[in-house]
């Protein structure tokens, strides 16, 4: 594996994941890296990049690994995890993220352990953590 990509890769399913690739890639500054067509207008896999990271991300559908995982929308809008992604320019991030209507959960703010941070929702409910500490280079 090349050093400068990342090893673990969060895996979604969308109720409609063809409109939320779009906003994520609006709101948030992901990039299509893959996007493979499904039936009925949906979206087999997908492969978002972020820098070096990368999410991949689905319809939802009733397949053998569909069956195992679900849309927050079928859990009461209940996440079970939330990732963290490292951005450069936070003020402008959130910025952006408000702009294209994400629900914010958390503002912005200085975190005690450095850096400044924000937590918000997706079109979908999905919870994301963006910030400006990079847990790799701080202690270096």
């Amino acid at each position: 594996m090349k050093e400068n990509k990342a090893c673990i890769i969060p895996t979604m399913r969308y109720k409609n994941a063809r409109k939320a690739i779009d906003w994520l890639c609006n709101a948030f500054g992901f990039e299509k890296h893959l996007i493979v067509e499904g039936e009925n207008n949906t979206i087999a896999h997908a492969q978002l990049t972020f820098g070096n990271a990368m999410i991949m991300l689905s319809s939802e559908n009733e397949n053998e690994y569909g069956k195992l995982v679900k849309t927050t929308e079928s859990l009461n809008g209940n996440n079970t995890q939330a990732p963290y992604i490292v951005v450069d320019k936070i003020d402008e991030h959130y910025q952006k993220a408000v702009l294209a209507g994400a629900n914010i959960l958390i503002e912005i703010r200085d975190e005690e352990y450095g850096g400044q941070g924000y937590t918000c929702k997706d079109i979908e409910e999905y919870i994301w953590n963006f910030g400006s500490y990079d847990p790799w280079t701080e202690n270096e």
